[in-house]
């Protein structure tokens, strides 16, 4: 295997975490462009609305690895920094795009699996629970009970049959990229469903493999109003999808306090 590769890192207030992420990421990735197992890399972190000093951050690691690049949005949202994060990778050519978490609950060794094993697929995601998945650190309950309960939901409602859509870890080759990055991304909570959706309707091979994977404290979802806007999204989703959409442009004229992002 000889691609180039970029990792995306979508960030938001992260100046105590993303430093070490860089690091680790920066160093182990910089060995094996060295052994010759990947052409090129770089790892580019995606900004959105962050009210810290991410950048500065940012900046301080950027000497270290010619490989750092950033992009700074005023607006926010994960979805969005990882789709202008696509844009701007395949615009440069590179062959193989993907994202990881800003915490570091995947390690670089991890990712690396994910490059390791695309070959005959089009894209490949991690998973938190396949039988060979190693946790380090376990979640909450509540965490858990949300987790595999949201996860029932997708796979009811968009015959999704992936047993973790939400790891922060997911790989893609460029054609499957440059084929959905024009699609229109309709949900604000769920866009790692809404993407492997979209992969799914345009007969993408998407393999899910086991991964370690270590929960990091520090979210900044809120456990107790995220899983009914999560819900929400799904539903959209399948009812864009369905002849049932003009359910979906009623509910976009209700004014902003009876949806449910203001609940």
């Amino acid at each position: 295997m000889n691609n180039t590769l970029s990792i995306i890192i979508p960030a938001y207030n992260e100046e105590n975490r993303i430093g070490k992420t860089l690091e680790a990421y920066g160093s182990f990735f910089k060995r094996i462009k060295k052994s010759k197992k990947i052409k090129k890399f770089e790892i580019l972190v995606v900004l959105n609305a962050c009210k810290d000093d991410t950048i500065g951050v940012i900046k301080k690691f950027k000497k270290k690895y010619k490989e750092i690049r950033f992009l700074d949005f005023e607006q926010g949202g994960k979805g969005f920094a990882i789709i202008e994060g696509f844009r701007h990778a395949s615009a440069r050519g590179i062959e193989l795009i993907g994202f990881v978490d800003a915490d570091m609950a995947t390690s670089p060794e991890s990712f690396y699996d994910l490059v390791k094993k695309i070959n005959g697929y089009d894209g490949i995601i991690a998973s938190r629970w396949k039988n060979e998945s190693v946790i380090k650190t376990k979640q909450t309950f509540l965490r858990i009970i949300t987790s595999r309960g949201f996860n029932l939901i997708v796979r009811i409602v968009l015959h999704l049959l992936y047993s973790d859509t939400q790891c922060g870890a997911k790989l893609f080759k460029k054609k499957a990229i440059e084929k959905i990055i024009n699609e229109k991304i309709i949900t604000e909570w769920a866009f790692d469903v809404d993407l492997l959706y979209n992969l799914k309707q345009n007969n993408f091979k998407i393999k899910e493999i086991p991964t370690v994977w270590e929960d990091k404290r520090g979210s900044k979802l809120n456990l107790m109003k995220v899983p009914l806007q999560m819900f929400a999204s799904v539903v959209r989703l399948r009812l864009v999808h369905s002849p049932f959409k003009f359910i979906v442009r009623l509910y976009d004229k209700l004014p902003e306090r009876m949806k449910i992002n203001n609940l």
